[in-house]
């Protein structure tokens, strides 16, 4: 073959590898447009609360400490359970104390012997003394012994009634009733006036007790002055919402019913309690809280999917499709979270589409197919309804 012809057959070879691999990069203007799911802005009034963590406590708490000492002699109560104002609780072994009884019963006794005694004395004297037969100093004399030995009956008498007092707190009690913790002293101990024995709580109601900052109590002031006419914030009523550690809404709102006397000036926090119906004493004492409090509405707030809020390196991002399906991606200010949803606060407008599904094949130019989320569903299960095709 000649150098010509040869030429000639490269060059065309040439020409038609240019022109496959110019065909195989050409972009496929068939292929279809990347699908996204799309929600609209939504725009309505949103509540905005504030919140604050407390504990939960006893409406009133009776540690139970005996009065005398002793050795503790039983138990009578079912540990852990509901207790009646005035149930036994415990009893101390009383026959120490019945002997005081006794022993103070016969000085008693013998007192008032010596009073009557003193004072048939007195009653003999005032005629032998006025008809000369006694001298004055003999009847100033047992007049005056008359008068020790009435101080030594009553004296008696203070000494009995003690005596009796302190045989019956062999026998507690309990104050109040309420739920009764369990027992912190055992039987055979040896308990005395400052032995924690337990300790008796009223549950229902109960109360939490939670630290508000200076700034949210001044706005709570506020916000109940304009809707109470001036009411304290003791009496605003059921405003509270107790949230526990499960996440759940406890369904007895409750009421603030003792506001602190002053701000603590270490934490600059001044401490409220509120009172919750507790029905069944379901929660107990030193449970975790949540509180929280309505305190108005955002009007015409802007609202969109969590989900459809990227956060980059601090920068909040939506990607929006505009006019002709095409994505533009924009930088936006959130504001409280309202459930499933963010506020936001700049960078969008009312009816306008951003993406919740999909944003990871989007760019900012770029054009998409949206569809709505019961659109995206329906095209799901139509696909998952079709045949799979079987192996010839």
């Amino acid at each position: 073959m000649s150098a010509p012809v040869s030429k000639r057959l490269l060059g065309g070879a040439f020409v038609c590898l240019i022109v496959i691999l110019g065909c195989d990069s050409a972009p496929d203007q068939s292929a279809p447009l990347p699908e996204v799911v799309v929600a609209p802005v939504e725009q309505r009034d949103v509540p905005q609360y504030v919140e604050w963590i407390g504990t939960t406590r006893g409406f009133n708490n009776a540690v139970i400490r005996p009065q005398v000492k002793g050795y503790l002699r039983g138990i009578d109560y079912q540990q852990g359970s509901v207790v009646d104002d005035g149930q036994l609780l415990f009893q101390i072994d009383p026959r120490e104390f019945q002997a005081d009884v006794e022993n103070a019963q016969g000085e008693l006794g013998q007192a008032k012997a010596n009073l009557e005694k003193s004072e048939i004395h007195v009653k003999r004297y005032r005629p032998l003394a006025k008809d000369g037969a006694v001298s004055q100093q003999e009847l100033d004399d047992a007049e005056q012994n008359a008068l020790a030995d009435k101080a030594r009956v009553l004296s008696a008498e203070a000494r009995l009634a003690q005596a009796q007092l302190n045989l019956s707190w062999t026998k507690i009690k309990s104050p109040i009733q309420g739920v009764a913790d369990i027992a912190v002293a055992q039987i055979g101990d040896l308990v005395s006036q400052g032995t924690e024995l337990t300790t008796v709580s009223q549950l229902d109601p109960i109360k939490v007790s939670f630290a508000i900052s200076q700034q949210d109590y001044m706005m709570l002031a506020h916000a109940r002055s304009a809707q109470d006419d001036g009411r304290s914030l003791e009496s605003a009523g059921a405003i509270l919402q107790l949230y526990l550690a499960d996440g759940s809404l406890w369904p007895h709102a409750g009421t603030p019913f003792i506001l602190g006397r002053a701000v603590d000036r270490k934490t600059g926090t001044i401490t409220i309690e509120g009172r919750f119906d507790n029905p069944g004493n379901v929660l107990r004492p030193g449970q975790f809280a949540r509180v929280r409090v309505h305190v108005g509405d955002l009007k015409n707030a802007l609202l969109v999917p969590q989900r459809a809020v990227s956060d980059v390196q601090g920068q909040y991002l939506i990607s929006v499709v505009g006019k002709g399906d095409v994505v533009d991606i924009r930088n936006v200010e959130v504001g409280v979270v309202d459930g499933e949803n963010w506020v936001i606060t700049k960078g969008l407008a009312k009816g306008e589409q951003v993406i919740v599904e999909g944003l990871q094949k989007v760019k900012a130019g770029m054009k998409v197919r949206p569809v709505s989320a019961k659109q995206a569903k329906s095209s799901s299960s139509s696909s998952a309804d079709k045949p799979t095709p079987q192996a010839g």
